[in-house]
């Protein structure tokens, strides 16, 4: 595939999405290089990813194993792609996440995380991991609780095969500003206070923010920012 044009609808897309993300972090009085953008590709065929990746994009978040598993294959020529897993994990999938994926983001239990290291590939650097806390404690999610999350990272932090990044949380939607950066500001005010605890761990990682919410997670310290819909469209669920 040859490098595609500019005024492609995912050129455009993309492009707009960089630009939010500059002005926000820009708005925030934050370095340009203060947070990065992962592509949420999920239910997106490969050729789009590919597209991505020839506008410079490389950094890809799944959700579903098999689906990420098949595009991996299609894209295995593709220098310098870093495949993120963000979706709910279950206890048959933690091999396939331990060998092919480089981030996790949606450990949320001592289980997963003992399975993943045990399973993670000796030729393989760490699995880079976040813990993702339930912060708006909704029973419909997944997460750590806030209370429970030290003795979880403490847990994940004597495990050799995997590198404790930060927190990752996925708030209750909400189109108010200042609805949306309290929960974020409570992510970030724990991953502070993580980071007191545990001074030596590489803790400098919140992913956080999505298409509607992206300027106030960057205003709360977002690190990584999971962006599908503005840049990718509309998504249908394949199951």
């Amino acid at each position: 595939m040859t490098a595609p044009s500019a005024c492609t609808p995912l050129a455009e897309s993309l492009a707009t999405v960089r630009r939010r993300l500059a002005d926000a972090l820009s708005a925030a009085g934050r370095p340009t290089t203060g947070a990065r953008l992962l592509a949420v590709s999920k239910t997106k065929p490969a050729t789009l990813v590919r597209e991505a990746w020839h506008l410079g994009q490389r950094e890809f978040g799944e959700n579903y194993v098999q689906e990420a598993l098949a595009k991996q294959v299609e894209l295995a020529d593709l220098e310098g792609i870093v495949w993120h897993f963000i979706g709910p994990l279950q206890s048959n999938k933690t091999r396939e996440v331990a060998d092919h994926f480089a981030w996790v983001h949606s450990v949320d239990r001592e289980k997963i995380a003992r399975r993943l290291n045990d399973q993670r590939p000796e030729g393989l650097p760490p699995l880079e991991v976040c813990l993702q806390v339930n912060i708006s404690a909704e029973p419909s999610k997944s997460g750590v609780s806030l209370p429970d999350l030290p003795a979880l990272a403490e847990a994940v932090l004597a495990m050799p095969r995997l590198r404790l990044r930060g927190l990752m949380a996925i708030p209750a939607p909400s189109e108010d500003m200042g609805a949306q950066r309290e929960p974020l500001a409570r992510l970030r005010e724990a991953l502070e206070a993580l980071q007191d605890r545990f001074p030596k761990a590489p803790l400098d990682t919140l992913s956080m923010g999505m298409t509607h919410d992206l300027e106030a997670a960057v205003l709360e310290g977002a690190t990584l920012v999971r962006v599908g819909t503005a840049i990718f469209g509309e998504r249908k669920s394949p199951r």
